[in-house]
């Protein structure tokens, strides 16, 4: 039976209309100078198909596609899900995935490496591959599929050299920012796919500018990144 939790919360360090008015109305804003965040929701859905745990002497690796297209999940998103997962409250023994990679030669080399979830399950349900695997300690496999996207874009900033040689700056830009990742989970020791966490994030960035451009970035991935580990570490740590 499917046990399908959902969690939902919203990060927002401004209020999007209460800035968007106040930055359209005070221009005094812009003597400020500095980089502020935007506002992010979050999203994250969990679906559990069987119990999990980890003891001392077992890891897990994180991997992705290696073979990149424009929608493909970055590396970058991969190792920041690694670097949280593996340090803070509740972290989790997680193997580099190249010291992976290094081990399992040449399965999960570039020109091997699998395309997607279902050729990741066809390589390890491989008896002798599965048991290299449980040899180096890993216990568990998260494949993680996503992307992050810029969409909606409006509006301009248009820079010039006014009196005195000062550069000066005037406009407003907005743009929508969403990211989307799936981390499917397999238990090497087990045989099958345990469940999945996805993490959505999405969010408004706008620069406003008055003689100097005032950037609030909604900083989508780096929630999704956030939200997703620390999903992982409850589920795998369960």
């Amino acid at each position: 039976m499917h046990n399908k939790r959902t969690v939902r919360f919203s990060i927002a360090n401004n209020p999007c209309q209460d800035i968007l008015s106040t930055i359209r109305v005070i221009c005094i804003i812009t003597l400020f100078g500095f980089s502020a965040s935007g506002c992010v929701n979050t999203t994250v859905q969990e679906v559990r198909e069987a119990r999990t745990g980890l003891s001392a002497d077992q890891s897990i690796v994180i991997l992705s596609r290696k073979h990149k297209t424009r929608d493909e999940t970055e590396n970058k998103f991969t190792d920041c899900v690694s670097e949280k997962t593996g340090t803070g409250e509740q972290s989790l023994a997680v193997m580099p995935e190249q010291e992976f990679v290094d081990h399992l030669f040449p399965w999960f080399e570039p020109r091997t490496a699998p395309l997607n979830l279902e050729d990741l399950e066809g390589i390890i349900e491989r008896p002798l591959i599965a048991e290299r695997i449980q040899k180096i300690g890993v216990r568990y496999l998260v494949w993680i599929e996503g992307t992050t996207q810029r969409s909606d874009q409006a509006g301009s900033v248009q820079c010039t050299v006014v009196s005195g040689g000062v550069p000066a700056c005037f406009g407003f830009l907005s743009w929508e920012s969403g990211s989307n990742y799936e981390a499917s989970i397999w238990d090497i020791t087990k045989g099958i796919n345990v469940g999945k966490v996805n993490s959505e994030a999405s969010g408004t960035s706008f620069v406003p500018a008055v003689v100097v451009p005032l950037p609030f970035i909604a900083r989508v991935q780096a929630q999704a990144c956030n939200t997703l580990s620390e999903q992982l570490k409850t589920f795998i740590g369960a």
